[in-house]
């Protein structure tokens, strides 16, 4: 039997960024050109080397005078001063101005020798012969002119260590003539994900044998443009020792920071801390805090190393939390600006664990006028709920339906509804959806959500959408399989903004090979079944369903579940079903007709069902709802007609 590596002493949350922090990851200086220097952050003091503008020049077009001519000018008695020439920007004057002249000059001009200020040309006025000008103002020595050096003088500080380069940076550096830019290096960051079941996108997937889509690489390596840090993917290990150490080493001798994801808890076939050990230090194993207790950090040769969760939002939560801010110190990139924002908690949310938890929360507003202390960040304008997005640590879809985390302490019970919190967003850039929709899976109102401007919605059922909207979270929600009066006789107030139809029954395998007739087959034939989640309102449809053909029969709703193979085997989506039918994993699945023809399956049509839009009657004013109810009264019948089996 394998030994198990068993966590360390969790480490407090502190003692793991002081560990990173201890880490080297800052590379060396180097050069780059001015024309790739956006963005990137100056390691040196430049000075310039010369004026700016290396010239005295015309601020305007005119006449250049010597000012103590024009004195005493004004509209009633002008000055008149002889032409004596002309001056174009980017030559070199070729006229002198003595006593009495002037010379005509163009923006950006040279001033001819002689000239000390400048005549605006709508000042003055040319006599006809072209020989004289009338100057109708006074102008004192340096009116209208840009002295060499009153932009930047040589020998002046320029530009220190630390500045980011941005377009106007980039804009002063190119008037003092620099070609390349000493700038911080940027940390180059080695991404290892480990395990024998991953793919990289572009491959094929065997989900049958356990295989899925690599999404910790990518979704780190963004995470590591976004510090600062230059990223470099390396092939994934598998769970192998020899191959696991062949990849961490090279990765350690190329890159000033190694990241690896996955093969950190204590599981038999967990092999990296083994590595690290043997071919590094290992400071760090395991830390007080949720997502994300598997941690390492460590040395491998000169590399820093640190080791991720394998779940995506454990890793990205970790990646945000403790090794970000040591790669934008390394980078010299300074801290993003402050993206936070207060939020009241939309429902009570228990908590036990004795860990610090970075809890994900997405944002809705209720439309209300927020306080003056709730405006810290960016959102728009409206109270805020915070309301908690935990699918699991392997739930990808987290990534995009969370705004922000909330930090709560080890020591805290619960968050209760109403309670106040710091939502820490995940950029400054966040934006609360304009509309908060949950319940049913329903492909009419996913292209219906298309007219509306950052819409959001969760699937997370019929029940389950109705209990929300009960509890004031949702701006709407979507519900089938229920009758008109359900809503009301749970409690819930809402508005009806819509109703359509859609047929749902069996999915069945093009050109129906079992011969299924309907759900009477499926209670007297040994035949395969896979059904929606207990949420689902086309559960609910079909339950109803098999109670009236229990009554036909004599006997119970129960009795006719029991003998259905795979009755409790319950898919997420509407679509889930089906497509174990296409994959020959089941003779029949709870679906929808516009879903089997999509896939060109086979269909047995059971009933219809209505699908209702409610509307939370607290927030029929809010801008996103109203945009949803005139898509609704626009598009509705288009999007109707585009779908088998959907109607009025």
């Amino acid at each position: 039997m394998t030994d198990r590596k068993e966590f360390r002493d969790l480490a407090d949350p502190a003692d793991a960024r002081d560990a990173i922090a201890s880490l080297d990851l800052a590379p060396d200086p180097e050069e780059v050109p001015l024309a790739e220097a956006r963005g990137r952050v100056l390691a040196d003091r430049i000075d310039a080397q010369l004026d700016v503008p290396g010239f005295d020049r015309a601020s305007m077009d005119g006449y250049a005078v010597r000012a103590r001519d024009t004195f005493g000018a004004d509209e009633t008695d002008p000055a008149t001063l002889d032409l004596a020439g002309t001056v174009h920007a980017g030559e070199e004057p070729d006229v002198a101005v003595g006593e009495g002249e002037a010379v005509e000059i163009s923006t950006g001009a040279v001033m001819p020798p002689g000239a000390d200020g400048v005549v605006m040309v709508e000042r003055t006025d040319e006599s006809e012969e072209g020989e004289a000008v009338a100057v109708r103002t006074a102008v004192a020595p340096g009116d209208n002119v840009m002295l060499a050096g009153a932009d930047v003088a040589a020998g002046e500080r320029a530009l220190g260590p630390g500045t980011r380069l941005t377009a106007r940076e980039i804009g002063l550096l190119s008037a003092l003539g620099v070609e390349s830019v000493p700038v911080r290096g940027k940390p180059t960051v080695g991404i290892v994900s480990t395990g024998d079941e991953l793919v990289r996108p572009g491959e094929e997937v065997d989900s049958a044998a356990g295989q899925i889509y690599d999404v910790n690489s990518y979704t780190v390596a963004a995470a590591v443009e976004e510090a600062g840090g230059e990223p470099k993917l390396y092939p994934h290990a598998g769970d192998d020792y020899d191959e696991m150490e062949a990849i961490l080493r090279e990765a350690a001798a190329e890159c000033d920071l190694v990241l690896s994801s996955g093969s950190t808890s204590a599981s038999a076939v967990d092999v990296i801390y083994r590595v690290i050990e043997e071919r590094g230090e290992l400071l760090l194993h395991g830390v007080a805090v949720k997502p994300g207790k598997p941690m390492l950090v460590g040395r491998v040769g000169d590399s820093a190393y640190v080791g991720l969760p394998g779940y995506p939002v454990s890793a990205l939560t970790i990646f945000r939390t403790f090794v970000a801010p040591a790669i934008r110190r390394a980078a010299g990139v300074p801290e993003p600006a402050t993206a936070t924002v207060e939020a009241r908690m939309a429902a009570e949310e228990r908590y036990g664990e004795g860990r610090m938890r970075m809890m994900p929360v997405g944002l809705t507003e209720t439309g209300e006028p927020r306080s003056a202390s709730n405006t810290s960040g960016g959102a728009a304008s409206g109270d805020l709920l915070a309301y908690v997005v935990d699918k699991g640590s392997g739930a990808t879809t987290s990534l995009v339906e969370a705004d922000g985390v909330v930090e709560v302490p080890a020591d805290t019970a619960y968050l209760a509804e109403g309670e106040t919190v710091e939502v820490q967003l995940f950029s400054p850039d966040v934006r609360p959806p304009t509309v908060l929709g949950v319940g049913e899976d329903d492909p009419a109102l996913a292209r219906l959500l298309d007219a509306v401007e950052r819409p959001r919605y969760l699937s997370v059922g019929s029940r389950e959408g109705l209990r929300r909207l009960r509890d004031g979270v949702p701006d709407f929600a979507v519900t089938s399989g229920e009758p008109a009066d359900s809503a009301s006789d749970r409690g819930v107030d809402a508005t009806e903004l819509a109703s359509y139809r859609r047929e749902w029954g069996l999915v069945v395998p093009s050109g129906n090979p079992e011969d299924i007739a309907g759900l009477a087959d499926l209670v007297d034939r040994d035949l395969r079944f896979v059904n929606r989640g207990s949420d689902s309102g086309l559960r609910t449809s079909l339950g109803n369903a098999l109670a009236d053909l229990a009554d036909e029969r004599g006997a119970t709703r129960h009795d006719l579940v029991e003998s259905i193979d795979g009755f409790e085997l319950a898919a997420k989506a509407h679509e889930s079903p089906a497509r174990k039918v296409a994959a020959g994993r089941t003779d029949a699945g709870l679906g929808l007709r516009a879903t089997a023809e999509k896939l060109g399956l086979g269909f047995v049509p059971v009933d219809t069902e209505t699908v209702r839009v409610l509307a939370n009657p607290d927030r029929e004013s809010k801008p996103g709802v109203r945009d949803l109810d005139a898509a609704l009264d626009e598009r509705l019948d288009a999007v109707l007609g585009d779908l088998p089996g959907f109607d009025r």
